[in-house]
């Protein structure tokens, strides 16, 4: 398996942002296109109801996503910190234990879900009509959810230990896989939505084998370290996780967020519209990872530059942000550019036109686009605190986006603006924390001008 040459702490900026961010980006749209792909072959494959179910289901799954991901930020913030100071040992650890964690939490909480899938359901929202689609469902992701946090883990380890290549073709590899049992399992073999859910659990499964190999002998620096289970160790483990919850709670939030936005969208649409707005709202989600792995992608290629560089040349770490801030700008337009100019395109894909729940989509497209490109810019703000070590920024910044300026306007807007209004919440939530984070970062930079550190190093910024 070959390493890509990349020297944090020498290599040009721009250089380095670009190795990072194009093949991140290329691996996390591959997900992307999986999810779309699923949802187009539900749609056609099973109808409404269908997409309906699975949208359903999202909210659960992003959860656990958002614990990987949690534990993928904090474990490589803290490697790439230990790998800087020359500890690789401590690197390794840091990795293992993350790893060995989210298993053990992720096999508990498959179990309850599977000892108890009718009340699961409902918890999330469905119907008495979209109760049995939904546990199948569950049924068949289940099982993947381990799989998925040993590849939002693995891939953090791996474009840190200088393979961001790799980690791209993990996920395009898995991408393919999935759209060909997709295919093969909902079609000519009829499994529905039960087959959807058992193609993403099996493609998963590849991308968990060339983590394990790579990490288990391939790896420059981070390679397994085998963990003793002695009180001290588990003491020592317990600290070292909670220590990589609290620099990565703010992507975990990221995620739980994106999942407070379906479900309350689901309630909403559902209480409004009925199932037809749950299945229009959901053709929405399946373009939402798109937006989220944006700029995730940008957050996660910035992320290693930062924090390798944060305490010994500021200023390249700064430069890193820049790259990530102008990048996240772009493409926010650009996405926002397709869901004005492209609706009927994007909607029929998934249904035909002449649907309900198509022309609901249709017309609540460009609405909420608004939000889209403050969407963006947010995840990349955000993902500089985390970087830099400064959890609680981070953490208040995503729990206004998700929660505090969320849920009002959704339960708001609609009883003044109707369905419309359902679609202009999440627009109004991420222009709100956006003039916020905006203003918090102009008010720590006239402090730290007002009063300068010696070292000429405005560390400040970043607090």
């Amino acid at each position: 398996m070959q390493r890509d040459a990349i020297d944090f702490g020498r290599d040009r900026v721009s250089t380095l942002f670009r190795k990072m961010f194009i093949p991140t980006l290329l691996g996390m749209l591959s997900i992307c296109a999986v999810t779309m792909v699923d949802g187009i072959f539900v749609g056609h494959g099973v109808g409404a109801e269908g997409i309906a179910a699975v949208n359903l289901c999202i909210p659960l799954l992003m959860l656990f996503t958002g614990v990987g991901l949690m534990l993928g930020v904090g474990s490589s913030v803290v490697a790439s910190i230990h790998l800087a100071a020359n500890n690789e040992k401590a690197a390794r650890i840091n990795i293992t234990q993350a790893l060995a964690v989210s298993t053990l939490l992720t096999l508990l909480f498959g179990a309850l879900i599977y000892l108890f899938p009718s009340a699961t359901a409902r918890l999330l929202g469905a119907s008495d009509t979209l109760a049995p689609l939904t546990i199948l469902y569950l049924f068949g992701f289940i099982p993947g959810l381990v799989l998925q946090m040993w590849d939002s883990i693995g891939l953090f380890a791996l474009r840190l230990d200088g393979s961001p290549r790799l980690a791209m073709w993990v996920n395009v590899i898995g991408a393919l896989v999935n759209v060909v049992l997709d295919w093969w399992f909902i079609f000519p073999l009829q499994m529905g939505v039960f087959g959807a859910a058992l193609a993403s659990t099996l493609a998963m499964a590849i991308g968990t084998i060339i983590v394990i190999v790579y990490l288990g002998g391939y790896a420059r620096n981070l390679r397994f370290y085998r963990l003793k289970m002695t009180v001290k160790c588990l003491r020592l483990t317990a600290r070292n996780i909670g220590y990589q919850c609290k620099i990565g709670f703010s992507a975990l939030l990221g995620e739980a967020t994106l999942a407070v936005f379906m479900f309350m969208g689901n309630v909403v649409f559902m209480r409004y519209l009925g199932d037809e707005g749950v299945g229009a709202f959901g053709i929405a989600c399946y373009y939402c990872p798109f937006i989220f792995m944006i700029g995730n992608a940008i957050a996660q290629s910035a992320q290693p530059i930062i924090s390798y560089n944060i305490t010994g040349s500021h200023s390249r770490a700064v430069r890193a942000q820049r790259y990530a801030l102008l990048t996240a700008l772009g493409l926010g337009l650009a996405v926002t550019a397709a869901f004005v100019l492209l609706p009927s395109e994007m909607v029929v894909l998934f249904l035909p036109l002449e649907d309900a729940a198509a022309k609901i989509a249709v017309d609540g497209f460009p609405l909420f686009s608004i939000g889209v490109t403050a969407f963006v810019l947010n995840l990349a703000a955000i993902g500089w605190y985390q970087s830099v070590e400064r959890p609680w920024p981070a953490t208040i910044f995503a729990l206004l986006r998700g929660v505090v300026f969320l849920i009002p306007p959704y339960l708001l807007l609609p009883s003044w603006l109707g369905a419309d209004g359902i679609w202009l919440a999440m627009p109004a939530s991420e222009w709100a924390t956006l003039i916020v984070i905006f203003v918090f970062y102009n008010w720590k930079k006239r402090l730290a001008s007002n009063h300068p550190r010696p070292s000429g190093v405005n560390i400040d910024l970043i607090k």
